[in-house]
């Protein structure tokens, strides 16, 4: 690492979700003689993630763990000294349930949202018809595609394995993680591991299975790989609390509006603050500006910076969408659940997208013979269900929860968190807007933009994207 400089100066980072705050850090790591202003508008750090106590149940209100995969989470909880608290999934019941005609199916096993690494699970699942699992048996013999445009999820799964494939099993799992529309959703932007794998292996059960081979652990899990998921024992809000911690003392301010942003690489930026901030001032300068807002919200700030850079940053989408949080007594659910959770196939009709098990997947998410439900409702796909209140939407989830899992009686705890606008879409030629978007940006040294708008919508994506932003305005100051 080259040595810090000794020049004192100010970079302010916007926004004080999981990106900022990893993007401040990283700062303070990589140079302490640098001044971090934080600045967030609401009352509280961490975005997205937030822990709470409801009685004696752990509840997340936004995501619940983060995938190893991707190791940039989990290398800052080894950095922040809190791996020692980090959990993997219960190591029982590692599947995931699909509805099928209001019956639960297991994801045959081996499955990982789209590539199949064993072929027997397959021919006996309740999920496909016979002429199914035969459309899906001749993925072996489809081409390869040689075009080297986009492609959309529902696209690539229907020409690879049929309809019946995408619509009962590829759309629940992966809508489960995107909530969008998967006609529009792009096969680079979000699985690009198995475009390659297409092209590599000439077919996704032939990759599947060499895979499998490298990997034989994992191989028995289905829907997703559970083994390589953490969280923290006591929950997300342990990592936002770690990195506050270590931010240097006064850098932090809550309740703080950004209204502009401007400047350039010669004079320094400038912030204009709304009235009654926390700051207590209208104007903040500063060589330096990360904007790690939501998406929509730095198309506004950069307006003023450059028109053309703030519409394209304005053309990514956006889903909104709910969690409605239920705790039960054990004995008031029929189904064994023996899974983490459950996802519902567009085509099934139902209002919610999918459940998860929280007490299932996690130990100390509930009390003794107690459990914690989670459902998702809303998405890109049925945003209509969000503009009903609260009790419509807590009504509507247990009457399908009793359907689906056998509720006898109402919850013990009952919460729906509304995420506004939460979940960027990456629709068809994402990745092409981004790199113009990064294009646009370098064009003005000392500002740069993070989140989960531009390559990944995970815990890890957003922690590199924040990192690598820090990291970008210290190495152009060396």
């Amino acid at each position: 690492m080259s040595e810090p400089s000794t020049k004192t100066r100010r970079v302010a980072v916007i926004g004080g979700g999981i990106t900022g705050l990893a993007a401040a850090h990283r700062i303070h790591e990589l140079d302490p003689h640098v001044e971090v202003v934080l600045v967030e508008s609401s009352d509280r750090l961490g975005g997205a993630i937030q822990t709470v106590q409801h009685d004696q149940f752990l509840v997340e209100r936004g995501p619940d763990m983060f995938t190893t995969k991707d190791d940039d989470a989990l290398n800052l909880c080894r950095r922040l000294g809190c791996d020692s608290e980090l959990i993997e999934t219960n190591t029982s019941h590692r599947r995931a349930f699909v509805v099928r005609r209001n019956r639960l199916y297991p994801v045959p096993a081996g499955f990982t949202l789209l590539s199949p690494s064993r072929v027997l699970p397959l021919l006996f699942t309740g999920l496909l018809s016979p002429l199914g699992k035969l459309r899906v048996l001749a993925e072996y013999w489809v081409s390869t595609r040689r075009e080297t445009s986009d492609e959309s999820l529902a696209s690539f799964t229907r020409r690879r394995f049929g309809s019946e494939m995408f619509e009962r099993i590829v759309q629940p799992l992966v809508g489960g993680i995107y909530t969008a529309d998967p006609e529009k959703l792009s096969m680079q932007a979000t699985l690009a591991q198995f475009v390659e794998m297409e092209q590599v292996h000439g077919g996704l059960i032939r990759g599947g299975r060499r895979a499998r081979q490298a990997t034989k652990t994992q191989a028995d899990e289905s829907g997703a790989r559970y083994g390589m998921f953490l969280t923290l024992r006591n929950g997300l809000s342990d990592l936002v609390d770690r990195l506050t911690q270590q931010l240097p003392a006064g850098s932090i301010h809550l309740d703080t509006s950004v209204t502009r942003v401007t400047g350039n690489e010669h004079d320094g930026w400038v912030l204009d603050l709304a009235a009654g901030n926390q700051l207590g001032q209208d104007q903040v300068a500063c060589d330096g500006v990360i904007v790690a807002t939501p998406i929509h919200v730095a198309a506004r700030l950069l307006a003023t910076v450059d028109k053309p850079l703030s519409d394209q940053l304005g053309q990514v989408q956006a889903a909104s969408s709910a969690v409605v949080i239920s705790g039960y007594r054990r004995e008031a659910i029929g189904h064994p659940l023996d899974g983490f959770g459950l996802v519902v196939p567009a085509r099934e009709k139902r209002s919610i997208l999918a459940a998860s098990f929280s007490s299932v997947k996690f130990a100390g998410r509930a009390p003794e013979g107690h459990v914690l439900v989670r459902t998702f409702v809303g998405g890109a796909r049925q945003p209509e269900i969000l503009l009903k209140d609260d009790d419509e939407i807590q009504s509507l989830v247990h009457q399908e929860l009793a359907e689906l899992i056998g509720v006898r009686e109402g919850p013990m705890i009952n919460e729906v968190v509304r995420w506004d606008n939460a979940m960027p879409q990456y629709h068809l030629q994402h990745l092409d807007r981004v790199a113009e978007i990064e294009h646009g940006c370098a064009r003005y040294p000392g500002l740069e933009i993070a989140g989960n708008g531009l390559r990944g919508v995970g815990i890890p994506q957003c922690i590199r994207s924040g990192e690598s932003a820090a990291g970008r305005l210290i190495d152009a100051w060396l």
